[in-house]
């Protein structure tokens, strides 16, 4: 009778090294890390792999991997698009062509601006390189950097900067980000989570919530007002506009 081999146990514990699909796999699950993606704190269970998020529960392969990452670019430079393009509503306007120049550069320096979140809004208008500011913000120091970043801008000339400064409130902060969670949650609006900049942006003031940024489509923009009158707001203005109608106000401003 022939002795069993003996097998030798490992001389370190090192674990193994995690693989490609591993690390496609972890990276796949950044985008539900984001505030606004976590599960509302109404909800006790977990989202299933098939569920509210896609990204959680499977493997991602190299292939698809890449064209995850590709369409994530592609969504990157429409965020810039769409910022520019919801600051632009609110000229109506005409404006000559160095003050379109100079709000353009208004508009990527505020969405370049590390700390303006969905919970904060910002308006901008141009005449003759006098730029005025006007919104809300969550923070007082949000409001004095947006206004000295704009200020160093190139045909500037002087800023009147109306930005409010939001109440402190524990309601209201669990109120924006239950309505965050709510619309960027839900899958007809996981193309607009990816973006750096997510167009559409919570205002909760006192209770009472405003809606604005742009969408796709009016179908979009209703759907949007619907999951925010979920959580026993006061009110919910819907100020949301459309690719239609700021590509119509772009137009006019050229």
């Amino acid at each position: 009778m022939r002795p069993r081999a003996r097998i030798r146990q490992p001389l370190t514990s090192c674990r193994s090294r995690r693989t490609c699909v591993q690390s496609a796999s972890q990276n796949s699950r950044e985008f539900p890390r984001s505030a606004w993606h976590l599960p509302c704190p109404n909800c006790s269970q977990r989202p299933a792999a098939t569920g509210a998020f896609p990204h959680w529960g499977r493997d991602v392969g190299r292939s698809e991997f890449r064209r995850c990452k590709m369409r994530k670019m592609l969504m990157v430079c429409a965020g810039g698009l769409l910022l520019t393009a919801n600051m632009a509503v609110a000229g109506t306007t005409t404006v000559d062509r160095k003050d379109f120049q100079v709000f353009k550069d208004v508009a990527a320096s505020v969405g370049r601006y590390a700390q303006f979140t969905i919970f904060d809004d910002v308006s901008a208008s141009v005449k003759d390189g006098v730029v005025t500011l006007a919104g809300k913000v969550t923070m007082p120091y949000k409001r004095d950097e947006i206004e000295k970043r704009v200020s160093r801008l190139d045909g500037v000339r002087a800023v009147r900067d109306t930005i409010t400064v939001l109440p402190v409130s524990q309601f209201d902060d669990e109120l924006r980000l239950r309505i965050a969670r709510s619309i960027y949650g839900n899958s007809s609006f996981w193309n607009y989570g990816i973006m750096p900049n997510p167009p559409i942006h919570i205002v909760v003031e006192n209770g009472r919530v405003t809606l604005t940024g742009v969408v796709q489509s009016d179908v979009d923009r209703m759907l949007a007002r619907s999951l925010a009158t979920q959580f026993g707001a006061l009110s919910v203005t819907n100020d949301l506009k459309t690719d239609a109608e700021v590509q119509a106000a772009l137009e006019k401003s050229e």
